[in-house]
């Protein structure tokens, strides 16, 4: 057993003392299993991110097994999932840990997977129905990301204008689940001066983001923000603001990196934005998936286990999709002019 597993608790954003209320709950360390981190496709920061939590734990827990990082490319994300996962259910995978960009097109082989002995643990974004899923690590409460984003957009648009969404891909089941608690949000009168006028998809590419932005601005000559709740649309619209000279017309809002976003952030551009630490969302995620592929946690709704420095998770019933199950990690952090350069470091 890892001398880290009763650590206090530092969550980004606040921080909690936790200590373990009973040895049974730790987790013991040195069993051999192989394991895969999936995440949508390669090359975006926030998963590699996330793996250097999930090598992390993997360390910790003195795996003598193999933790691969592999995925698909982003053009072909959707099939290079489902194969990927195919691919580890054949090879005797004891996990697979997915952030799902496939819908329910992955269920198919994520329950091949499980017949054939390999848990799959999703983490940041879930299997929408929940089949072919273990359990979902979420990194904060969907509902709430909704009104997160509703909030910021109040306050950097006063409470009136037009705002448009540009999202990942319109398979990405967070992102789906984040837009609807967003649009269910703006029902409030709080809102009711604000109007959402598109969403539109900049399949998590740079590039195409960056031209969906401004595709929204010639639309709508009105618009006065836009919400992006995908670290690379955010970005990218910010970046095609500030070189067209829009950064006082159309603002940019969402999910984003404070190390991406920080130029972005004190010239106006993106005056307000959020996220989680993902290093902490993969370290979590290795911790559960570790626990079912070792047999030292069943799955079942009401276990509770603890993950070495982040402390004591319990199992719940996922609100947002019935039957599923769930962990919540948490909290987020709303970056602003006054914070974003500190944690950008």
């Amino acid at each position: 057993m890892t001398s880290c597993a009763a650590a206090a608790l530092v969550v980004t954003g606040m921080s909690v003392a936790a200590v373990p209320a009973a040895a049974d709950m730790m987790l013991e360390g040195g069993q051999e299993v192989d394991m895969v981190l999936l995440p949508k496709f390669l090359g975006i920061l926030v998963f590699d991110q996330a793996n250097e939590g999930a090598q992390e734990a993997h360390a910790e827990l003195e795996n003598p097994g193999e933790l691969l990082f592999v995925g698909p490319t982003p053009e072909n994300s959707v099939a290079g999932q489902i194969e990927i996962m195919t691919t580890s259910a054949t090879q005797g995978q004891g996990a697979v840990m997915l952030s799902n960009n496939a819908g329910d097109q992955i269920v198919p082989s994520a329950q091949a997977a499980q017949e054939a002995g390999t848990r799959v643990v999703t983490w940041d974004s879930p299997i929408p129905s929940g089949d072919g899923e273990d359990v979902f690590v979420a990194q904060v409460d969907f509902g709430s990301i909704g009104v997160v984003m509703a909030d910021m957009a109040h306050s950097i648009l006063g409470g009136s204008g037009q705002m448009a969404v540009l999202s990942a891909t319109p398979d990405a089941a967070n992102q789906n689940a984040w837009i609807a608690a967003m649009e269910e949000a703006l029902e409030d009168d709080k809102y009711a001066d604000i109007e959402l006028v598109d969403i539109v998809y900049g399949d998590d590419q740079a590039e195409v983001s960056y031209n969906r932005a401004l595709a929204l601005v010639d639309q709508y000559p009105d618009l006065g923000l836009i919400m992006s709740p995908t670290t690379v649309g955010i970005q990218a619209s910010a970046k095609a603001m500030q070189d067209e000279g829009l950064c006082d017309q159309v603002r940019v809002s969402g999910l984003g990196l404070p190390a991406e976003m920080l130029s972005y952030t004190l010239n106006g551009c993106a005056p307000e934005f959020a996220l989680w630490d993902f290093r902490d969302l993969g370290y979590l995620t290795y911790y559960t998936a570790y626990g079912l592929a070792t047999g030292q946690l069943s799955g079942e709704i009401g276990e509770t286990f603890t993950a070495g420095r982040m402390g004591e998770y319990t199992i719940e019933e996922d609100p947002g999709r019935e039957g599923a199950s769930r962990i919540l990690m948490g909290p987020f952090t709303v970056y602003t002019a006054d914070n974003v350069e500190a944690a950008a470091q």
